[in-house]
């Protein structure tokens, strides 16, 4: 495992560390301040970045792409993490749904009607996959699209949406063919979220946000040409979205309290028996977090070296997203308790809490998105270990009969 960037990869780090110092101005604490000024700022600061060639640098040049590498792509999320920039709101649409978009698009008209657009940050991308009987098991799915000559029509639910009520467009994977085994009946299409028939319903969370969302489809209708590869192949384009969103949930959210941070919330807090930090008990919860801190950067540094030397990234994102979520939700947990009632408090009562509060709340949903531990947990058992498969006694029925026997 290489810890240091090559020539190459220095040079261009130094590059791109140069072009944040220059813009990272623009990008104000109070700009967040609200879910407008936090709009208005991503989007502002996408527009930097498009104008200067730093969206869809792993990207084909065909498509409005930089052509470059993925270790490129690495080094500038590296330091613009640094930053603190308003980033959020193009995630999924700029790393998972465009991709699938361009890669899966029946015509090159496609592309170019909506990747450049996207990259700029004048429309805004959402993923509609789960559902309430199908979270897990994505291929449990039972959003319906029936075609009606050049069209399709859509009627269903989707639930747990990120974004969907900030976004103009969405990739919907819905059942076409129910006669045949649930992984062979799907198929995927563009879908505008402002069409007759789509109804956003915000989700109320514990953290007071309303990040996900439900979806209604009533009657939507799509033209075929916004069909994303061929009928009854849906399965297989998810899996191009799903390959992106494990790899962009693998690490650890920039917003998340590291060790260091809950060493100095230690130090703030006096106990009956003295200063926090001085107690072994919190001493041992603090090197705990600490190597599994370490454990996830170096695991990470495993997918950042294969791709250096040009090799393909072995099981590492998923592994490192078990221990990401789990140690958030511990560490969030921890600094609660050690507050003792003032854990309950708002975090904006106490600034020194927010981020465990937040991290804590949050690490519930990353626990679940980009697959969930249990599903990740069989990856890692099947596919890295070698142990036998689960027992899946409807793979091979039609989903039709497998609906009527759950």
């Amino acid at each position: 495992m290489d810890f240091e960037d090559t020539a190459e990869e220095a040079a261009y780090r130094a590059k791109v560390r140069e072009w944040i110092n220059a813009n990272k101005a623009s990008i104000r604490a109070e700009d967040h301040s609200s879910r407008a000024e936090a709009v208005t700022a991503a989007k502002a600061w996408q527009a930097l970045k498009y104008e200067a060639g730093y969206v869809g640098i792993t990207w084909p040049k065909a498509v409005g792409g930089q052509g470059g590498t993925a270790m490129q792509q690495i080094i500038f999320n590296q330091e613009e993490a640094k930053v603190n920039a308003p980033t959020g709101l193009y995630a999924i649409g700029l790393g998972m749904c465009i991709p699938t978009v361009f890669s899966h698009g029946l015509s090159p008209d496609i592309a170019a009607r909506y990747v450049p657009v996207a990259m700029k940050g004048e429309e805004v991308w959402c993923q509609l996959f789960s559902e309430p009987a199908a979270g897990s098991d994505l291929a449990g799915i039972r959003t319906r699209a029936e075609p009606d000559g050049d069209e399709w029509v859509i009627n269903g639910q989707k639930v747990w949406t990120s974004g969907a009520h900030l976004s103009d467009f969405g990739i919907v994977v819905t059942r076409t063919d129910p006669s045949v085994p649930k992984h062979k009946g799907l198929t995927m299409f563009i879908v505008d979220m402002k069409a007759p028939g789509v109804e956003v319903r915000p989700i109320k969370q514990m953290s007071g946000g309303s990040e996900f969302n439900e979806v209604f489809f009533t009657d939507v209708r799509v033209k075929d040409t916004h069909r994303l590869g061929a009928v009854g192949e849906g399965w297989k384009v998810s899996l191009t979205t799903l390959m992106h969103e494990r790899l962009a949930v693998g690490g650890k959210p920039a917003s998340a309290p590291g060790v260091q941070e809950m060493i100095e919330l230690a130090k703030a807090i006096d106990l009956e028996e003295g200063n926090a930090l001085e107690q072994s008990h919190v001493r041992n919860q603090i090197a705990e977090a600490y190597i599994n801190d370490r454990g996830i950067a170096l695991t990470r540094m495993r997918t950042i070296s294969a791709l250096s030397s040009g090799r393909t990234p072995g099981p590492e994102s998923s592994i490192s997203k078990i221990v990401v979520a789990n140690t958030m939700q511990d560490m969030g947990a921890f600094a609660s308790d050690l507050c003792e009632s003032a854990g309950l408090i708002s975090g904006e009562n106490l600034p020194h809490l927010a981020r465990f509060q937040g991290s804590y709340i949050g690490s519930a949903g990353l626990r679940i998105a980009g697959g969930t531990d249990e599903i990740l947990r069989n990856i890692i058992a099947e596919r890295v270990l070698g142990l036998p498969s689960d027992i899946r006694p409807d793979k091979d029925i039609p989903f039709s009969e497998a609906t009527r026997l759950s």
